[in-house]
């Protein structure tokens, strides 16, 4: 379904807690760990780079 103009949910990011930051992350590490050998690696390199950055984010909510 398509999003009518002025909508709420337009062009803006999803706002997580950082409780659910940590389990995304762990959810993403299991993903990339689990990964077959014969997967493409744009999908690993998307994964890493997802996962550095919400280590990131955390490292950065935690100061």
């Amino acid at each position: 379904m398509r999003s009518r103009e002025g909508q709420f949910s337009d062009t803006r990011p999803i706002q997580r807690s950082p409780a659910e930051k940590e389990k995304l992350l762990r959810e993403l590490k299991d993903t990339l760990a689990g990964l077959k050998p014969h997967a493409s690696a744009s999908m690993r390199t998307t994964l890493q780079a997802r996962v550095k950055e919400l280590e990131a984010e955390l490292a950065a909510t935690r100061r």
